[in-house]
C-alpha cells in the first residue's frame, strides 16, 4: 500500500500563487511580515517586483490591497486567519466589502491546528465573520489539490474572496487529473442513505475515512465536501437530506456562524431536519500539540463514527 501523502494548504497557496502569477501579470501578493509562514515567500523569491510587505498591520494591508484592486490589479493579501479576518475586519468590511473590490484574502494557520501558538491565535471564527459580509465568497479547501484549484478559481473570478488554508499538513486524496473544482458546488464523496456527513476544509479527510468506517458497521453514510462556505452548494445539501433525514456537519471552526450554522440555514428554510453539529463548543482553544488537540475537540474520524451512529440510534 502506498504511503499517504499529506501537503498544508498553506503550502499549496504559495505554490498556486507562482503558478498563476506567469498567465495574470496584474496579480500581486501582499504579507504582513509572515511570508515564511503563509507561504508567500515562494512567490517573494520568483516576483519580487509584485510582491508588498506591509509589516505587522494588517488593517493597512488590507487597505493597501483595496487601492492596488481599484487600480485593477489583482492583489492576494496575506496573513494568518486571526489577523486577517479578526485584526483587519473592520476594513475588510468597509474597503474591501463595501465598493466590493477584487481583493483575494489568503488567511492561513486557521483553526486548533495551529497547535502550540495556543488560543491568540486559533482563529474558531473566522468563517462566521467573513459569513456577514455582503458579497464574501469563502472558500475552505479540504486539500493540495483542491487549495491550488480554489487559488485559482479565486484569480478568476471578479469580486471579494476569503480562503482559508491550514498549517498542519494533511492528506491529499484528491486526482489532480480528474479533480474539478467550482466555485459554490459541493462534491459528493460517498453515497449513502442513513445520515448525511457534510465536512470542510481539514475535517474532509476525516469525514471520507468516518464513512468507511460506518459502512462496515451497517450505516451508510453519504459524504459530502462543502468547500465553498458561501455562497453555499443548497441544492446538494437539500437532495441528501431528502434521502438520510439526518445531517452531521464537521468543521475544525466554531460551531457558531461556520458550516453548521450554514447548513442549519439552508434546512430550515427548505427542508426541515435534525442536524448535528461537530467543531468547537463555543470555548477558545489552548497551545499544545495539533494532532492532539484535534482529538482534545472531537475533531477526529473516531469521534465522527460515535456522534452518526448515536444520531443514528436517535432518528
Amino acid at each position: 500500500m502506498s504511503e499517504v501523502v499529506k501537503i498544508a494548504t498553506r503550502e499549496s497557496y504559495g505554490n498556486a500563487l507562482v503558478e498563476l502569477a506567469e498567465k495574470y501579470p496584474q496579480l500581486c501578493v501582499l504579507d504582513a511580515d509572515l511570508a515564511a509562514a503563509t507561504k508567500t515567500a515562494i512567490f517573494k523569491k520568483k516576483y519580487p517586483e509584485r510582491f508588498y510587505d506591509c509589516g505587522i498591520a494588517e488593517a493597512n494591508m488590507m487597505g493597501v490591497a483595496a487601492g492596488l484592486a481599484a487600480t485593477g490589479m489583482i492583489p492576494f493579501a496575506s496573513s494568518f486567519a486571526m489577523f486577517a479576518a479578526g485584526r483587519a475586519y473592520e476594513v475588510i468590511r468597509n474597503s474591501i466589502g463595501y465598493p466590493h473590490l477584487n481583493v483575494k484574502i489568503g488567511a492561513t494557520h486557521a483553526g486548533i491546528s495551529v497547535g502550540e501558538d495556543g488560543a491568540t491565535h486559533q482563529c474558531n471564527e473566522d468563517i462566521a465573520l467573513m459569513r456577514t459580509i455582503p458579497g464574501m465568497t469563502i472558500i475552505n479547501p479540504a486539500d493540495d489539490v483542491e487549495a491550488k484549484a480554489a487559488v485559482k478559481a479565486a484569480a478568476e473570478f471578479v469580486g471579494p474572496v476569503y480562503m482559508r488554508f491550514g498549517r498542519l499538513a494533511v492528506p491529499v486524496f484528491n486526482n489532480p487529473d480528474t479533480y474539478k473544482f467550482e466555485l459554490g458546488k459541493g462534491i459528493k464523496l460517498r453515497e449513502g442513505t442513513d445520515i448525511t456527513i457534510i465536512a470542510t476544509g481539514l475535517m474532509v479527510s476525516p469525514a471520507i475515512e468516518a464513512g468507511e468506517i460506518l459502512a462496515g458497521s451497517g450505516i451508510s453514510a453519504e459524504v459530502i465536501n462543502i468547500h465553498t462556505i458561501k455562497p453555499i452548494d443548497r441544492e446538494i445539501i437539500i437532495n441528501s437530506a431528502k434521502k438520510t433525514h439526518l445531517v452531521l456537519t464537521v468543521e475544525e471552526h466554531s460551531v457558531i456562524g461556520g458550516l453548521g450554522s450554514a447548513v442549519s440555514d439552508v434546512l430550515c428554510e427548505n427542508l426541515p431536519t435534525k442536524v448535528v453539529k461537530i467543531g468547537v463548543n463555543d470555548v477558545y482553544g489552548y497551545s499544545g500539540p495539533a494532532v492532539e488537540l484535534l482529538k482534545k475537540f472531537g475533531l477526529t474520524s473516531d469521534n465522527i463514527v460515535k456522534t452518526a451512529i448515536d444520531a443514528v440510534k436517535s432518528k
